[in-house]
């Protein structure tokens, strides 16, 4: 017998789509995830400095994860590569450009 796991607060539409907050839809699983992985943050550090997330949907968010990290962690990577990519072809500062002159 096989048994699936429900995730209260979490929606998850289709495979390829991200999991988010039903309650707040623009915030993914992984951004909640991300705060834990950058800045080891508790659950209830989180609530404290996102205010609009709510206790239940942060401990549902993490749960989702660690049944799911797999996929999680894949989007992550993504992102991240994505935000790498846009950074190497956009146009340096002309701050850096300056002061790379400078040294």
């Amino acid at each position: 017998m096989t048994s699936t796991a429900i995730y209260p607060h979490i929606e998850k539409t289709s495979p390829d789509e991200p999991a988010h907050l039903q309650r707040l839809p623009r915030v993914r699983v992984a951004q909640i995830v991300m705060d834990y992985l950058a800045y080891g943050w508790s659950v209830e550090e989180m609530c404290r400095q996102h205010p609009d997330l709510r206790l239940a949907e942060a401990h549902v968010a993490m749960a989702y994860y660690f049944d799911n990290q797999e996929e999680i962690d894949a989007e992550i990577c993504t992102e991240w590569e994505q935000a790498e990519q846009a950074k190497a072809q956009s146009p340096r500062s002309p701050f850096v450009v300056r002061m790379q002159a400078v040294v």
